[in-house]
């Protein structure tokens, strides 16, 4: 049997090439005859970077989602174009679980991170979105580019989602012009829209039940604003993928003008996905967690839509999650209780119970 694996990242544990090369271990130990093809895949959220290795790596130091500073790292392609990982910059994986607070946490160094690109002289940027701390709306960002969020007493707002309800104008202050000329392309991961954003990502993020009704509060505040003060489409806050990374996406969309695309479609039209999955009967993906944004633009939904096209089924290991829906033909948790201290051995034995079921199956 003809097999495609091809997983996304394991949140934090594992990237996508070494959760790639886990289940191809695991799989080929119960069905060793099978041909194998073994992918990388990304949503554009955390771990894109090393699904896509084209480019000279560069480091930049910008503020973390807590603003204590990290090292984040971007690509420049050889046709200019810069592909930036916001999760380097605000991503949930910087902050120790028991500090983790949407509140608090800022998109300010996505905003760094991008000026670092331009000022190497980018032609075009790619952001990939996902994976983040954060539901700021990208204020935070936008204020490190020169945006100028104020409060009703003309004070400059401070980061953090909690902050959002008590802006009253926002400034272009000293935001570049250029970047009205500098394409930007934003790798969404998700169609939920900034209206739901906080419903739906602050409660993964670490926010309390009483913290999301002001958060969701802060996001609509900022949509007012934006549409009265910098010109907003208002079907922009109900737009799919606009509450990406927070409603990140949706500050870079108003912002700079960015463009929002499907970040699984792109990367997986990039690595050919529909041409390795000609002639084989099953692919193998998966992720770190099976919940209910799974079929909503991640690089599991992806998987589906060209499965389908290629008449391929769709086995899955997950580290853990809710019951699987029923486009999936089987699912395996690596770890339900959690990660342990060999996230990739877990991954292998995860696969190989896959595959042996498969095999008793007959497929």
């Amino acid at each position: 049997m003809r097999v495609v694996i091809a997983p996304d990242s394991f949140g934090g544990t594992l990237t996508a090439r070494q959760a790639g090369a886990a289940m191809t271990d695991g799989w080929l130990r119960a069905r060793p005859d099978d041909e194998v093809v073994t992918m990388a895949l990304s949503d554009g959220g955390e771990g894109l970077l090393d699904v896509l290795v084209d480019g000279e790596i560069h480091q930049s130091e910008v503020a973390g989602p807590l603003t204590t500073p990290v090292t984040a790292r971007w690509r420049l392609l050889d046709d200019g174009t810069a592909l930036l990982e916001s999760a380097q910059a605000c991503g949930l994986a910087l902050v120790p679980e028991d500090q983790r607070d949407p509140s608090r946490a800022t998109t300010y160094g996505v905003g760094q991170l991008l000026e670092a690109a331009r000022q190497q002289g980018a032609s075009r940027i790619v952001v990939g979105l996902g994976g983040s701390a954060t539901v700021d709306g990208g204020v935070g960002a936008l204020t490190a580019l020169g945006l100028r969020p104020l409060r009703e007493d003309g004070n400059g707002l401070k980061v953090g989602g909690r902050h959002l309800t008590e802006l009253a104008t926002t400034e272009r202050g000293s935001l570049d012009a250029a970047w009205k000329d500098l394409p930007v392309e934003l790798w969404s991961d998700v169609t939920t829209p900034l209206s739901r954003a906080a419903e739906v990502f602050a409660p993964q993020k670490g926010a309390l039940p009483d913290e999301i009704p002001g958060l969701a509060r802060g996001l609509r505040r900022w949509a007012d604003v934006a549409e009265r003060d910098l010109g907003a489409d208002p079907s922009l806050r109900e737009a799919p993928g606009t509450g990406a990374a927070g409603g990140l996406a949706y500050g870079l969309a108003v912002g700079l003008g960015g463009e929002l695309v499907s970040g699984a479609a792109r990367v997986a039209d990039l690595v050919e996905l529909s041409a390795r999955l000609e002639g084989a009967e099953a692919i193998v993906t998966g992720e770190g967690r099976l919940d209910a944004t799974t079929g909503e633009g991640k690089v599991l939904d992806e998987v589906r839509k060209r499965a389908e096209e290629a008449g391929a089924r769709v086995y899955v290991v997950v580290g853990r999650g809710d019951d699987a829906p029923s486009w999936i033909s089987d699912l395996e948790r690596s770890a339900p209780g959690g990660p342990g201290d060999d996230p990739a051995a877990e991954v292998a034995a995860a696969a190989e119970r896959l595959a042996e079921r498969v095999a008793g199956r007959g497929s």
